[in-house]
This record gives structure tokens, C-alpha cells and sequence, in this order.
């Protein structure tokens, strides 16, 4: 909303009569059984002042005020989809959950580029870090951060380290890791120096070929095994839970012995195979 028509419409919302309870039942009834438009309107215009005064309670995190109202619009009208008029509740009670619900999650998904507050005892810590830090701190001495953070800790039932790094994140803002170094350019992005783990492209893509070959190479030195030693091979070698002597043994009618001899049979078997039909494999 630009200023001046945000201004219009806060003060339109906050001057916007109330509904006594017995009209109020009317309208939601009407909105209910019927999906009277009309009722709907006067509903939410009713209490749209409700949705300004929970939008000014979140306006340290920096986000338009004009936004914070048009989400608690969409979460007043979400509430009102649901509102069960025969239930004993002024619907100003059930709305301000709603309301509430979605300027978080708003906010949460806009305040920064970095995903947070995902599970409840999260959002829980974004949300109250502040107060709490601040109703902490005005004691008689002061806390050090440790001490602090096992106060919120213990308040929101979070780990320490997550009061840590929530309040690492809530006292600064996003840096981009496109951002200079140093001012002038010339000595590259943060981007840049930033050192990953994982393989190199081409060593990702050299592992890949050189698992696809020694797969055929053993595919096709399987067929050098007769019915029982591949078996055995392929449940003992070749699963990702492989079977015990014992367990083979059993189901083949054999000692645990016997199928350690077959075992070590077949695997001379494979390698004369692979060394016969593939002299590189060797050097592999």
C-alpha cells in the first residue's frame, strides 16, 4: 500500500463499528448456511481493526506495515471459512489465531532469504527471542550470552545451540555471497572462497564411467558360475545385507563350511574370469 492510502484504510478499519453478538451470530450464520457475500463483508470489516493492532505488534521486523494487513486479511478470512457460529466463541476470539498465523508466516518467509522457523518450537524462538533477551537483561546483574541462552533454552524448551544461532541471525542482517570482499572490486566474491567437500565434475563423471566398465566386467564374468556358487555369490557379495554362512547353509541344505569353500571357489572363478576376458583389469 502506498502511505497515504494505507493511512486511509488503517483509519477506516479502526473506525469501523463493532458488531454485538447477537448480529454477529446472524452474520456468520447467514455467511455459513447461505454464503451470503454481504455478511461476509460486514464480518470482516467489523474486525479488521483487530487485524492493524496485531500488524503494529510486528512491525520491528522491519516488513511494511500495509503487508502485515493485507496477510492478516487473508488470515481473517480464513477464519471466518472456518468459524463455527453454534460454538459459544465471539469470533474476535477464534479470528486472532488466524490472524496471527499467517502475518508469521509471512514474515517468516519474507524477513530473510534464509529459510527459518520451520517447526513450532522454532517459530516460538524467533518470536520471543527478543522479549525474552530484553526482560532478561533489565535484571539486577547482567547475564553473560551463555547464561542467557540457557534461560531461553529452559523458557522455550529449544537446544542452546539454537538460541545461539537464532541469536546470531536476529542481530544481523543477510549477506550475499555475491557481495565484493572489499570495496573497489578486484579481489572477488565471497563466493569464491568458499570451499567445498564434494568432488571435482570430472572426478564425479570418471567414477560414474569407471563403475559403469567394472560393472560389465562383472556381469560378464558372473556367467563363468555355476547355478549354486552364483547364488551364493550374489546373496553373500552383491546385497546390501548380506547373508550369513549360517543362513545360506540352511536354505541350500549344506554346512556353513561347505558354503565358505563354494564362496572362496566361485571368487577365484570371477577373478581368472575378469583377468581373462579383461588383461586391463589388473591395472583397475
Amino acid at each position: 500500500m502506498e502511505d497515504n492510502a494505507g493511512r486511509l484504510f488503517i483509519r477506516a478499519a479502526m473506525s469501523a463499528p463493532y458488531l454485538e453478538r447477537e448480529e454477529e451470530h446472524e452474520l456468520a450464520l447467514r455467511w455459513k448456511e447461505r454464503a451470503d457475500q454481504q455478511a461476509l463483508h460486514r464480518i470482516a470489516v467489523s474486525h479488521m481493526r483487530l487485524v492493524v493492532a496485531m500488524a503494529t505488534r510486528f512491525r520491528h521486523f522491519g516488513l511494511p506495515i500495509g503487508d502485515l494487513v493485507q496477510e492478516g486479511h487473508v488470515g481473517l478470512l480464513e477464519a471466518a471459512a472456518r468459524f463455527e457460529p453454534e460454538r459459544d466463541v465471539r469470533f474476535s476470539t477464534y479470528a486472532t489465531w488466524w490472524i496471527r498465523a499467517s502475518m508469521q508466516d509471512y514474515i517468516l518467509r519474507n524477513w530473510s532469504i534464509v529459510r527459518g522457523g520451520t517447526s513450532s518450537a522454532q517459530k516460538a524462538l524467533f518470536f520471543n527471542l527478543r522479549r525474552l533477551r530484553a526482560r532478561l537483561a533489565s535484571g539486577p546483574e547482567p547475564l553473560s550470552n551463555a547464561a542467557l541462552y540457557q534461560e531461553v533454552s529452559e523458557a522455550l524448551g529449544v537446544p542452546e545451540n539454537d538460541v545461539a544461532m537464532m541469536d546470531s541471525r536476529l542481530s544481523a542482517p543477510d549477506s550475499s555471497l555475491n557481495a565484493p570482499l572489499a570495496d573497489g572490486g578486484g579481489t572477488g566474491e565471497r563466493m569464491d572462497f568458499l570451499v567445498s567437500d564434494e568432488p571435482l565434475p570430472d572426478e564425479v563423471v570418471g567414477e560414474a564411467i569407471d563403475f559403469e566398465r567394472r560393472s560389465g566386467w562383472l556381469k560378464a564374468a558372473l556367467g563363468a558360475l555355476n547355478a549354486r556358487e552364483l547364488r551364493i555369490i550374489e546373496e553373500r557379495r552383491l546385497t546390501d545385507e548380506g547373508a550369513t554362512l549360517e543362513e545360506l547353509g540352511a536354505t541350500l541344505g549344506i554346512s556353513k563350511e561347505r558354503v565358505r569353500q563354494i564362496e572362496a571357489r566361485a571368487l577365484q572363478k570371477l577373478k581368472v574370469e575378469l583377468v581373462r576376458q579383461n588383461p586391463e583389469f589388473l591395472a583397475a
